[in-house]
């Protein structure tokens, strides 16, 4: 099939992605069709093959993409000394990632059940990684004691939901910055596993 007049793919591929995240988000991966991705880009439906296989194929995409995204930027933090610093600036990172982008969270969070048992399996242990990052620090700051927490599984969990819940409510604009969202949340986070 030939491209449209106009299309690149270095160009049209992103978009068909940007697409199909805003659209997951809005209207739940069930109810867009690769018809209704084809046409808020402005193509065919059948060009739409030419960058993904099939719509399960470009969801596990995004999912996998968003999860890269953010093990690189938790390796770009500088280290710094002892669990509860490592705590606090795992909270800002937490929230400053994520603040930047409500659809992928959201796509990442709400849409898991329609992935297919392999692809699930991949983005589960993607996020298992993730989540053992932030134990290791909590059991740190509990070796260290300077963390009071009866499970640090179960603490790790709590304060990666209430980190996530900031997309939620968050709105740029509304009454507090980004940077007084991050000092919030870092306090309580801090205060969540008694330091």
């Amino acid at each position: 099939m030939a491209r449209k007049t106009g299309s690149h793919s270095n160009i049209t591929g992103p978009r068909i992605r940007e697409a199909a995240l805003s659209l997951f988000a809005k209207q739940g991966f069930a109810a867009v069709s690769m018809r209704k991705i084809a046409s808020e880009v402005g193509v065919q439906a059948g060009a739409l093959y030419l960058y993904t296989p099939d719509k399960q194929t470009l969801l596990f995409d995004l999912m996998q993409s968003h999860m890269e995204e953010l093990f690189e930027a938790l390796e770009q933090l500088p280290p710094c000394e002892g669990a509860r610093a490592q705590l606090e600036q795992f909270a800002r990172f937490h929230i400053g990632f994520h603040i930047e982008r409500p659809d992928s969270v959201f796509v990442a969070y709400m849409e898991l059940r329609n992935l297919e048992p392999g692809n699930f399996a991949i983005i589960e242990e993607m996020r298992r990684r993730y989540e053992r990052h932030l134990e290791e620090i909590v059991t740190r700051g509990q070796a260290e004691c300077v963390f009071d927490v009866a499970d640090s599984k179960i603490a790790a969990m709590a304060l990666i939901a209430m980190l996530t819940g900031v997309n939620t409510w968050y709105r740029e604009g509304g009454r507090m910055t980004r940077a007084e969202v991050k000092d919030i949340y870092a306090q309580m986070a801090l205060k969540a596993v008694g330091a």
